[in-house]
């Protein structure tokens, strides 16, 4: 009967000691979790391709404004590209596109 009683008690200590360090690995990660993910952010938009890619992305737009003759396109598509750039630094933007922006926002 004893060695049941042990034999149960190790295996209930053994399960107390996993739920334990789930919980401790949890409130770890919900503390730190949000942390490590607003650095990874912070480094891949400081990232060449990040920038890269936006820019192009711009440019693209630049060129599908300039192709629209219509004026409620335009505006749509006005609104889509401030929305798209509402978030970039435009420091990081070449000026004929910093230039562009300001243009559309001015209309």
């Amino acid at each position: 009967m004893k060695l049941g009683a042990t034999i149960l008690a190790i295996i209930l200590g053994v399960l107390a000691l996993g739920w334990i360090s789930e919980g401790n690995e949890f409130f770890l990660y919900k503390f730190f979790g949000p942390k490590r993910v607003a650095v990874e952010r912070e480094i891949f938009e400081n990232s060449k391709a990040f920038n890269q890619g936006t820019i192009q992305e711009i440019r693209n737009y630049k060129f599908e404004y300039e192709k629209v003759t219509d004026k409620n396109q335009k505006a749509a598509l006005a609104s889509t590209i401030l929305h798209q750039v509402a978030d970039y630094p435009e420091d990081k933007l070449p000026n004929d596109l910093r230039i562009w922006i300001n243009e559309i926002r001015s209309e």
